[in-house]
C-alpha cells in the first residue's frame, strides 16, 4: 500500500498540474499544528514565487480542486497560503483496513533490488566485550532490521579485530609463559591439538599483561612484532594458536550478542582480507595513487575545497607494517567482490569519523568501491553521571556481560515493585526480567539521536511509566491480553471504524508508520521509530481509557474496536521488532 502522505501528495500534485504548475509542489506532510489540521501542503508559496503571483491566489485555485475530492472533510487556506487538510473518517477507516490487510503494514520498498553491507560490532579477539561495544551493536542491529523491512538485501558484518600486533603480543605471551610449548616447536609437524590451550578467562588476563609489557619494554615489543611477522608468514604453530584464540573469542562474543538478541550474517575479520593487501598496494603504486612520504607509503586524499588539513592515508609504515586504513581499504575491495553492494554503512563511534573520511576518499579516488556508496553512521558515547564514558563504580571499564546482568536484576526488582509476574513460574519470571532489562537498555540507547551522548540512568530506564522500553512492552502485553480474552469469549474482529476523536487520532498515528520508517532509514536514525512507537502507545492508552472494548454491548462496534486493537498491536510489535525489542507473552 502507498503511504498516506504519498497518496495525498499525488492528489495535490495532480491539482497543481491541472493548473499548469509542477506536480512537485503538491508535497503533503503531517500538519505542524495538529490542533488546526491533520495535514498541510505548502507548495502554493513556492509555486507563487516561480509564477510571480500571490500565494493565496495560487492556494485558492488548488484548494478549490482539492475540495472536490471526497477524501477530504476539510480544505482550508491559512496564513500566506498554506493549505490545511483533514480527511473524512470514512477515508481514514478505509486506509486503516487496507493497512491491517497488508502483512508489511505499508512499509516502504525503498530498498527493492538494492543490497547493502552494514559494518557494526567491531569487537577484538581475546578482549572481553564492554559497554563501549554496546552502541555499535544496538544501533547497527536496529538499522539492519529497518533496512531489511524496507526491502533491502542486507549483510551484517561483525568485522572482528583478529589481526596485527595484538595477535603477536598474545602469541609471544603464551610462549614466554610456557603454556603450550608444542605450538612453538619448529620441528613439530602436527597435527596440533583440537582443544585450545587457553580459555576466554585466560585471554582476558594474558592480553592486558602482554600489552602493558610491550609498552614499557622495547625488547618485549620487538618479540611481539617478530611473532606478528611470523604469524602473517603462516608459521604453522602460530597459525594454529591464532585459530584457537579466534574460536574461543567467538564463543564468548556469541554469548554476549545472543543475550542482546543480535546476530551477524558475516563473521569476517581483518585477517580475511590480508591476502588482498599486497595486490591492492601494487595496483595503487602502478597507477601512481600510492606514493612515498617520509619513508611511508601513502595515498594523498586532500581535496581543493577542504577547510582544514586532511592528512594522507598511510598504507604502509616505514617498517613495512600495514595499518587499520590499509585493512579497511582491502575490506572494501572484498565487499565489492563478494556482495557488490549499493551501500556500505559503517556504524562506528563518531570519534573515528576522520579515519573513515580518509579511507572513503582513498577508495573513491582509486575507484576501489565500484558503484558502492560509502557512509559512516557515527554515534556518541554512553556516559555516567559525571558526563564521562560509563565505567564501573571502581572506575574500570564495565564488561558488557556484567552490564546486562545488572540491568536484568534491576528489571526483576521493578517487576516485583509493580506486582507483575509474581504468580508465574520462576523460569518465566527470569525470561520476562531478561526481556524487560534488554528492552530498557536498547530503548534508552535508541531513543536518543545516535550522534548525541547520553547519561546511563538504570533506575529511570527500567521504569514501567514514561518513555521507556518496559512501558512499551507493557502496553503491547495489555493489547495482547485484550485480543486473547476476545478470542476466548468468541468475539469477532472487523476492520476499524473511526467514530471518535481518540479513534481518529490513533488511526492517524497508525497510518504514519510507513513515513516513520522511511524517515528513520533516510536519516539512519532509529530514534524516529522510538518517538513513533511511544506516541502510538500513548494514543492507544487514551483510546482504551475512553472506550469500552470487551464490555461493549454493540457487537458491530466491539468488532471494529477489536480490529483497531489488532492493528495497534501489529504496529507496536513491528516497530519494537525493528528496535530489537521482544514482547513477553504476559507480565
Amino acid at each position: 500500500m502507498t503511504a498516506l502522505t504519498g497518496e495525498l501528495s499525488a492528489i495535490a500534485g495532480r491539482a497543481f498540474a491541472a493548473e499548469g504548475m509542477s506536480a512537485a509542489f503538491g508535497a503533503v506532510q503531517p500538519s505542524d499544528r495538529p490542533d488546526l489540521a491533520q495535514f498541510q501542503c505548502n507548495g502554493a508559496l513556492a509555486a507563487a514565487r516561480e509564477l510571480k503571483a500571490k500565494p493565496r491566489d495560487v492556494a485558492q485555485k488548488i484548494a478549490a480542486r482539492l475540495a472536490a475530492d471526497p477524501i477530504f472533510a476539510k480544505v482550508e487556506i491559512a496564513g500566506p497560503g498554506f493549505i490545511n487538510l483533514d480527511l473524512t473518517d470514512a477515508a481514514l477507516a478505509e486506509r486503516a483496513g487496507a493497512m491491517a490487510r497488508d502483512e508489511r503494514l505499508g512499509a516502504p520498498e525503498s530498498g527493492a533490488g538494492k543490497t547493502m553491507v552494514i559494518d557494526y560490532g567491531g569487537p577484538n579477539v581475546a578482549k572481553p566485550m564492554h559497554v563501549g561495544h554496546l552502541r555499535s551493536a544496538i544501533i547497527g542491529d536496529s538499522l539492519k532490521r529497518l533496512f531489511r523491512a524496507d526491502g533491502w538485501t542486507v549483510f551484517g558484518d561483525i568485522h572482528l579485530g583478529d589481526w596485527g600486533l595484538q595477535m603477536g603480543q598474545l602469541i609471544s605471551e603464551v610462549g614466554l609463559r610456557g603454556i603450550a610449548p608444542v605450538y612453538f616447536d619448529e620441528s613439530y609437524k602436527g597435527p596440533y591439538p583440537e582443544e585450545s590451550p587457553v580459555s576466554m578467562d585466560d585471554l582476558e588476563e594474558l592480553y592486558p599483561a602482554a600489552s602493558a609489557a610491550c609498552k614499557t619494554d622495547p625488547a618485549r615489543l620487538e618479540l611481539a612484532r617478530k611473532a606478528t611477522v611470523e604469524l602473517q608468514a603462516a608459521r604453522p604453530g602460530y597459525v594454529a594458536l591464532w585459530k584457537h584464540f579466534i574460536a574461543v573469542s567467538e564463543r564468548g562474543l556469541n554469548r554476549e550478542y545472543t543475550s542482546l538478541g543480535i546476530e551477524f550474517d558475516l563473521w569476517k575479520g581483518e585477517a580475511s582480507v590480508d591476502p588482498l593487501i599486497p595486490p591492492m598496494i601494487e595496483d595503487l603504486k602502478a597507477r601512481g595513487l600510492a606514493v612515498e612520504s617520509k619513508g611511508a607509503l601513502v595515498v594523498p586524499v586532500a581535496e581543493p575545497g577542504d577547510k582544514k588539513e586532511m592528512p594522507p592515508l598511510i598504507l604502509l609504515k616505514s617498517d613495512g607494517g600495514a595499518l587499520y586504513g590499509t585493512t579497511d581499504l582491502a575490506t572494501i575491495v572484498d565487499r565489492v567482490k563478494s556482495q557488490n553492494p549499493d551501500l556500505m554503512l559503517y556504524v562506528v563511534d563518531q570519534r573515528q569519523h576522520g579515519h573513515f573520511e580518509q579511507v572513503f576518499r582513498a577508495a573513491r579516488k582509486a575507484k576501489l568501491n565500484g558503484s558502492s556508496e560509502l557512509e559512516h553512521a557515527g554515534f556518541g558515547t554512553m556516559n555516567g553521571p559525571d558526563g564521562k564514558p560509563f565505567k564501573t563504580r571502581a572506575g574500570g571499564v564495565m564488561k558488557l556481560f556484567d552490564l546486562i546482568a545488572m540491568t536484568t536484576d534491576e528489571a526483576r526488582n521493578r517487576l516485583a515493585e509493580a506486582g507483575l509476574a509474581a504468580e508465574y513460574p520462576p523460569e518465566e519470571q527470569d525470561d520476562i526480567a531478561r526481556k524487560v532489562g534488554i528492552a530498557a537498555l536498547k530503548f534508552a540507547d535508541l531513543s536518543n539521536y545516535r550522534l548525541t551522548d547520553y547519561v546511563f540512568d538504570l533506575a529511570r530506564f527500567t521504569k514501567f511509566e514514561g518513555k521507556t522500553g518496559p512501558y512499551l512492552q507493557y502496553a503491547a502485553v495489555r493489547i495482547r491480553s485484550i485480543l486473547r480474552k476476545a478470542g476466548e469469549e468468541g468475539f469477532a474482529s472487523a476492520p476499524p471504524l473511526v467514530r471518535s476523536p481518540e479513534e481518529r487520532t490513533l488511526v492517524l498515528q497508525l497510518l504514519a508508520l510507513p513515513d516513520a520508517m522511511a524517515s528513520a532509514e533516510d536519516k539512519r536514525a532509529p530514534n524516529i521509530l522510538c518517538e513513533y512507537v511511544f506516541t502510538l502507545a500513548q494514543m492507544f492508552s487514551r483510546f482504551y481509557s475512553e472506550h469500552h472494548i470487551l464490555s461493549e454491548k454493540d457487537a458491530e462496534l466491539r468488532a471494529a474496536r477489536l480490529g483497531l486493537c489488532g492493528l495497534a498491536f501489529a504496529a507496536l510489535e513491528k516497530t519494537l521488532d525493528l528496535l530489537g525489542i521482544e514482547i513477553p507473552q504476559r507480565m
